[in-house]
């Protein structure tokens, strides 16, 4: 079984994605499914490779989340990890409220 290298654990959160890549301007629309206060797992068809830099914004029918983040790993036709950094304080609530929920939902 694979060991759990994360800062905090992932809890089970579905929302739409869009990431930005940086250096060339591209633009995707994605799924997530997983989500922690450091980071989250995006389904896609196409994931980036590992290192590139992204800007994602997530979305919920009531909030939404945006912040520069970094593919710390990628799994081919399934999707990839991301890394956020350099999050908004008013980012940081509505994250928290996220993973809060979600972790309730897992328990």
């Amino acid at each position: 079984m694979e060991q759990e290298r994360r800062r905090m654990p992932r809890v089970p959160f579905v929302a739409s994605a869009e990431l930005l890549e940086v250096d060339t301007g591209t633009r995707m629309n994605a799924q997530v499914s997983e989500l922690s206060l450091h980071g989250c797992y995006v389904d896609t068809l196409n994931p980036l490779p590992k290192g590139t830099s992204v800007y994602v914004k997530i979305f919920t029918e009531e909030y939404f989340f945006e912040t520069p983040a970094i593919v710390v790993y990628s799994h081919a036709h399934l999707g990839m990890g991301l890394a956020f950094h350099d999050v908004k304080p008013h980012f940081v609530n509505v994250l928290q409220n996220w993973v809060m929920a979600g972790a309730g939902k897992k328990g």
